[in-house]
């Protein structure tokens, strides 16, 4: 896109871009199995929350249905 005419002053900066490093990094641990087991319980535990909140959600989120017969005192039958 732009080319610079003038040259780079550091030559390290021209080959930052190529560079590649010699240097493996170390492996990663394994988890032991309590941590494995740690790991599992707390995302359970999450779900759990998610899937319970959504049960005890869904019927407040349910359109409210009027009763089919209203509602009167039994000593307003009489008249």
């Amino acid at each position: 896109m732009f080319r610079r005419s003038e040259p780079v002053p550091f030559a390290f900066v021209a080959e930052a871009d190529r560079f590649r490093s010699n240097v493996t990094p170390p492996p990663r641990e394994r988890l032991g199995t309590a941590q494995m087991a740690a790991r599992s319980l707390v995302g359970l535990t999450v779900v759990a929350g998610l899937v319970g909140s959504l049960l005890f959600g869904l019927p407040a989120l349910q359109p409210h249905q009027e009763p089919a017969k209203s509602q009167q005192s039994q000593a307003s039958e009489g008249r």
